[in-house]
């Protein structure tokens, strides 16, 4: 009898102790839940606050929104030294879209004697603090894609980015800049990247139609 009350005893002293044990674990598990949770409220309330000032168009698409409307377009494109250059007659008319976050330019004319459809959407990366530019057209099946910055002081938007090779099928180096010589007029220029050469291909004048 004695043995049967002291093994009940520690029998009930063991699930005490696991009693115990249990409530102990259950709470930190509450209080790393609690702390989790309040990490993910100061964690969501940080990405709306940053969604918010990513989404909000700014100077940036006030200055792109300046040049919608309807441009006339002179093309002029440059094979090689000892080819003339060939120049080319465009339209070209630029709109904001989607709440004016970006400006898309669509461009219509003749290029080479054939029809010639493109067109460009140009954005400005609130997060990056970059501008981002892409270029699909009826002569190609690619996508170009160029990233720059603008410079105010030579009111210039200077690009970098990645077209395609039609002859290797690989990648090569663009450049371009699109000078912004007043409210009516801008001049873009453009080089590619050949065997470690830069030259120059094209170059488009643009005026504002009337």
């Amino acid at each position: 009898m004695k043995r049967l009350t002291i093994a009940s005893y520690f029998v009930l002293l063991f699930a005490v102790a696991c009693n115990s044990e249990k409530k102990d674990t259950t709470s930190d598990s509450a209080k790393v839940d609690t702390a989790a949770a309040a990490t993910t409220q100061v964690d969501t309330a940080a990405m709306n606050k940053a969604w918010a000032a990513y989404m909000t168009p700014g100077d940036a698409h006030k200055m792109m929104a300046a040049a919608d409307g309807k441009w006339n377009a002179e093309i002029t494109m440059y094979y090689s030294p000892d080819q003339p250059p060939s120049v080319n007659k465009a339209v070209c008319e630029n709109k904001m879209i989607l709440g004016g976050r970006y400006q898309q330019s669509a461009y219509k004319g003749s290029f080479e004697g054939m029809p010639f459809e493109g067109i460009s959407t140009l954005a400005y990366d609130n997060s990056k603090k970059i501008y981002v530019s892409t270029w699909v057209d009826n002569m190609g099946t690619g996508i170009m894609y160029l990233e720059g910055t603008f410079d105010a002081a030579t009111k210039t938007m200077n690009m970098k980015g990645k077209a395609t090779d039609v002859v290797s099928g690989k990648d090569i180096t663009i450049r371009e800049t699109m000078k912004f010589i007043d409210d009516n007029t801008q001049q873009m220029e453009m080089f590619d990247t050949k065997d470690g050469k830069e030259v120059k291909t094209m170059s488009i004048n643009l005026k504002r139609a009337k």
